[in-house]
């Protein structure tokens, strides 16, 4: 038998959805509807299944994000996607992984919802301007219009540099080591002096509810988590295709991911929410 073009095409469009979302529970969910529509299709008169599921799953995705635009305005303290746990294979799409790095996906939270979709379908994963026309209820001239604005929006808030991945990994593993062993000094020189760390509690956990600037700040608030929690875990993981860290204390989990530039951190994405967590010990397929 012949594989339904759904299952085949099923981890591009949870990808497709994560990107435009930044919650793989809220991708899931939309995944799902998509899936409920197509069992209602005439296949026969369908004739490029992957385009005709990206298309409905982008309209499903757009629903959700005028939805969750709102909620997100009463969440406590700062939101930030919610980390997947990754193979290192995903690191090898130096483009994919940039895309679903926290770094990024905390930027395109800063797009209006059909920005996103036109960025994340235009930019990532290459769909021609008439298939998002036709996926978002715009004029192919609109949407190239919404793609030009996104990209330069994009290009003033991502990283500046672009650092290998083995330059990544060793910044990161410097990082944990100094965070696991509480050797404050160490951390000190690994960070930027303008370092900044954003959290995510959701209310549900600790957490800072600003962003915290500076090495000094960011370096006493570490020493402090340190000194309350001394037994953590610490271990070094892939998240969203990056190197990143796993802190485990008490039973309660956190994921730390840093954005390196020149061989320092310049931006520390700690989670904490417990409901952005549940994700950690399954790697998700994430694919374009």
């Amino acid at each position: 038998m012949t594989e339904d073009p759904f299952v085949a095409h099923r981890s591009l469009l949870f990808t497709v959805a994560y990107e435009m979302l930044g919650s793989a529970a809220d991708a899931e969910d939309v995944v799902q509807e998509s899936w409920l529509r197509w069992a209602g299709v005439e296949r026969s008169g369908v004739h490029d299944p992957r385009a005709y599921l990206v298309r409905v799953v982008t309209r499903q995705t757009l629903n959700r994000l005028r939805t969750l635009s709102r909620s997100r305005e009463d969440y406590v303290g700062e939101w930030l996607p919610e980390p997947l746990l990754t193979s290192p294979d995903v690191a090898e799409d130096v483009e994919l992984a940039e895309s679903v790095s926290i770094a990024m996906l905390t930027v395109l939270e800063t797009l209006g919802p059909v920005e996103r979709a036109v960025f994340v379908l235009r930019e990532v994963f290459e769909v021609p301007y008439g298939e998002i026309a036709e996926a978002t209820d715009r004029s192919a001239a609109a949407v190239r219009q919404i793609a030009h604005r996104a990209r330069e929006h994009v290009a003033a808030r991502r990283p500046r540099v672009r650092v290998s991945g083995a330059e990544q990994q060793a910044v990161v593993e410097r990082f944990m080591d100094a965070l696991r062993t509480g050797r404050m000094q160490e951390l000190m020189e690994v960070m930027a002096p303008d370092v900044v760390l954003i959290a995510d509690g959701g209310g549900l956990a600790p957490a800072a509810l600003a962003p915290i600037h500076g090495a000094g700040r960011v370096a006493k608030v570490l020493e402090r988590v340190n000194r309350v929690a001394p037994a953590s875990e610490v271990t070094t993981v892939w998240l969203n295709g990056a190197p990143a860290g796993r802190v485990e204390s008490d039973g309660e989990a956190a994921t730390v991911s840093l954005v390196v530039e020149h061989g320092r951190v310049t931006r520390i994405y700690v989670v904490r929410n417990p409901q952005k967590l549940t994700r950690l010990d399954e790697p998700s397929e994430l694919v374009r």
